[in-house]
């Protein structure tokens, strides 16, 4: 799974400006013998976003791209769309998301759902089916795609609270410490392509997936 992430990144960025952040052993022999770039960080992070800063401090660059291991059907052209808008805006928080397709995912509390402005910045983010009518029936619904651009200095803030934020915590969704910082998030719309791997029946749908569509 962390290949077929790593492979679609290096469709957009040359392989030396890509590398996986980890704490665990069995990840860093995978990355050495598949000749990827991997930095080690300490098991003590609150979350991935806080590893991301800890790795961060290892290489010199000013926005962080953050693809998420746990993305395997990814599309380069995603990765790609939120680079294009962090180069448009260098100092803002940029996370993805893409519509909802299935009611069963709208209702699931695996998967984060996204309320924006008209002009994309993220409102708030919940494990909870929202936007909701009044009839309880699903309409329509935007589901978070674990791609994000982080300025270097939006992330250090974020790393140097050394606990989860109150709605982060509640929801647990690491998003949400920008918001109760008070920064804004701004949202790209990208394909529906991906699923990430939440739970371990995940996986089968994502082989599922991968036989159909033939990637």
């Amino acid at each position: 799974m962390i290949r077929r992430v790593w492979s679609k990144c290096i469709e957009v960025l040359p392989p030396k400006h890509v590398f996986v952040a980890t704490d665990s052993e069995k990840i860093l022999e995978h990355c050495i013998i598949n000749n990827i770039q991997v930095l080690m960080t300490s098991r003590d992070c609150l979350t991935g976003t806080d590893r991301i800063y800890e790795a961060s401090k290892q290489i010199n660059a000013k926005t962080i791209i953050n693809v998420q291991g746990d993305e395997p059907l990814v599309g380069a052209e995603d990765i790609l769309a939120v680079i294009n808008a962090s180069e448009k805006n260098p100092n803002k928080v940029i996370n993805a998301m893409c519509p909802i397709l299935d009611e069963k995912d709208y209702k699931s509390t695996n998967i984060p759902k996204v309320v924006c402005r008209p002009d994309g910045r993220l409102l708030y983010m919940s494990r909870s089916p929202i936007p909701m009518d009044k009839t309880n029936k699903f309409n329509q619904s935007w589901k978070q795609v674990c791609i994000y651009a982080f300025p270097l200095q939006a992330l250090e803030q974020y790393a140097n609270v050394r606990d989860k934020t109150p709605l982060e915590k509640i929801e647990d969704i690491e998003i949400l410490r920008f918001l109760e910082l008070g920064y804004d998030v701004n949202m790209v719309k990208v394909s529906s392509s991906s699923i990430s791997v939440d739970i371990k029946e995940d996986v089968s749908r994502v082989e599922e997936e991968i036989i159909a569509r033939s990637v």
